[in-house]
């Protein structure tokens, strides 16, 4: 790729914004990930409401996202994208000031988070339509990892919760937010192409339309299984191989992060390939990490002498049993492919929907993230039903190879017909 050409051929500092915007709305939409640990712990729920309260902000992003992104083809990018900052920005205010008290105040947090996670609506539209068709994939995917935000969340928030308290958190991760919302009020520019706005009938009228089921159901096994993981992983890190909050965070860390930088590579190779190719080969290597995962077994309790002393307690990064580590390198090679299947799906997502890529970020936003709600949700029915996370693992396990049926089934069709008028692979 002609890196000079790419920089001519768009708005770079709409991009840029693009991409920090997203990063710090991932980042509160999935803090409660690292910090359910600790404000669960001092609310007293048991382990499967733990993984309902991380679920719920996934949820109520999904579900924004279609309003948002039909805010942002009536109000432009830009302005939609501030309002919902905004939003945020008062919540963790209120948490920060108030504090949190009862299961019901942390739900109605949950629901606020979840405007958070609805700004993918905004700002992959808001890059998408800068740039020609060539480089969607690269776009798409440099703007989407803007959910990097998750490794952030899981490296700094624990240590700020046992040094600060977990009320604290809240008033550092502010200071992100508000900053970038100045750098994105100023550099952030609407693409000059005519947005068409839209209403529920357009959305009606794309769910009639077989493919936008297909993408949507893709995007629910990649983005789902990353988003689903990294609010979960801390508490199933913490569950199942006893580790302390610091050390769970850290492990996330590792595993987010390669899904996070992997999102454009993806995209690139995408562009190469095509879509559909990579995909084929990315969902076999989710499928492959998933099951392994459902047969791993639960780690040994921490010794007496070996326990780090945290307010979530357990054992050290340093400390830990082996088997916590290979667990750990499997879900990063899992999610890697999953970031690279995220990179994927977009590559195709604006070739086929270009006239309709608002309306469709929507739909497959939406879908993504409904697929990381049943994935931390099933992981916590599957606790209480079995005392273990085997069972939930093996359904996720099963889900990539239905994407590879439906793959085979489309992609005959999708390269005799748009695939072969977009000038793009497909």
């Amino acid at each position: 790729m002609n890196f000079s050409e790419f920089k001519r051929a768009g708005h770079w500092p709409t991009l840029i914004s693009a991409f920090l915007y997203f990063d710090v709305s991932f980042m509160v939409w999935v803090m409660l990930g690292p910090l359910s640990l600790y404000i669960t712990k001092e609310l007293g729920l048991p382990v499967e409401e733990k993984f309902t309260i991380v679920a719920i902000p996934i949820l109520c992003g999904a579900i924004m996202r279609i309003p948002l992104g039909m805010l942002a083809d009536h109000c432009g990018p830009k302005l939609t994208g501030m309002l919902a900052q905004l939003t945020v920005i008062l919540g963790m205010v209120y948490v920060f000031v108030f504090g949190l008290h009862s299961k019901l105040e942390l739900e109605a947090l949950g629901l606020v988070l979840g405007v958070a996670g609805a700004s993918f609506s905004v700002a992959l539209p808001q890059a998408s339509r800068w740039y020609p068709p060539q480089y969607q994939g690269v776009v798409m995917g440099i703007a989407g990892a803007g959910n990097m935000g998750v490794v952030l969340d899981s490296m700094i928030v624990p240590v700020l919760a046992e040094k600060f308290g977990w009320q604290a958190v809240f008033g550092f991760l502010l200071i992100p937010l508000l900053l970038v919302l100045l750098f994105y009020g100023f550099m952030v520019k609407d693409a000059p192409e005519k947005r068409t706005p839209v209403s529920w009938r357009n959305y009606a009228k794309l769910l009639q339309d077989a493919d936008s089921w297909w993408f949507m159901f893709f995007y629910s096994i990649t983005f789902g299984g990353f988003v689903g993981l990294g609010n979960a992983l801390p508490l199933y890190f913490s569950n199942w191989y006893h580790v302390s909050g610091i050390a769970a965070g850290l492990m996330v860390a590792m595993v987010v992060f390669a899904g996070s930088m992997f999102r454009p590579v993806g995209g690139y190779l995408a562009d190469r390939i095509g879509g559909v190719r990579s995909l084929q080969i990315l969902f076999v290597l989710v499928s492959l990490c998933y099951a392994c995962i459902a047969f791993m077994p639960e780690g040994p309790a921490a010794e007496a002498g070996q326990v780090a002393q945290a307010k979530v307690s357990g054992w050290g990064l340093l400390t830990m049993p082996a088997i916590a580590w290979v667990s750990t390198a499997i879900f990063f090679f899992g999610t890697m492919a999953l970031g690279m299947g995220n990179g994927s799906v977009f590559q195709l997502v604006p070739l086929r929907f270009r006239g309709e890529i608002g309306v469709m970020t929507g739909l497959v936003g939406a879908a993504g993230g409904v697929g990381g709600f049943f994935l931390a949700k099933s992981l916590g029915v599957s606790w209480a039903a079995y005392h273990s996370f085997g069972p939930g693992f093996s359904v996720f396990a099963g889900l990539p190879l239905l994407g590879l049926f439906g793959l085979l089934r489309v992609k005959r069709r999708w390269r005799t017909t748009w695939g072969a008028l977009s000038g793009a692979k497909v």
